[in-house]
């Protein structure tokens, strides 16, 4: 698991929408995070190029990642929340997918879908017997 120094992350706050009433007029409780992707001294070259290639769309120009949360009331909730969200989608990012191998079906898996295929047409020529009659 990676995990960022607090000083290389900027966090401000906002006004945000969401829950608060007419607090929400008064209270900037939205928190912004803007973390500098190119100067990380928390990862090394390869790991940044695989951020930069895969989070392409969340990175702007300067090479900041921006994120930002505010769905609960206090700033010190969602301040934790977008911290918790940078680090669940940098480790998400990082983690190396495993490729499918794709299988055959087994002998057994064939015969038993050749059986129900034929069960369910025995079951439709019954059918037609009986609106025969």
């Amino acid at each position: 698991m990676i995990i960022i120094p607090e000083n290389e992350m900027q966090i401000t706050f906002a006004r945000s929408g969401g829950k608060g009433g007419q607090n929400v007029n008064k209270v900037e409780t939205k928190a912004i995070l803007k973390w500098d992707l190119y100067n990380s001294h928390a990862l090394n070259s390869e790991q940044k190029y695989i951020l930069l290639h895969k989070l392409g769309g969340k990175i702007t120009e300067k090479g900041e990642l921006v994120l930002y949360a505010q769905s609960e009331r206090s700033q010190a909730q969602n301040k934790e929340t977008v911290i918790n969200k940078l680090y669940w989608l940098i480790n998400k990012t990082l983690t190396p997918q495993i490729k499918r191998i794709p299988t055959k079906p087994t002998i057994g898996s064939k015969e038993k879908r050749i059986k129900m295929k034929k069960r369910v047409s025995e079951k439709k020529k019954l059918r037609k017997i009986h609106e025969n009659y």
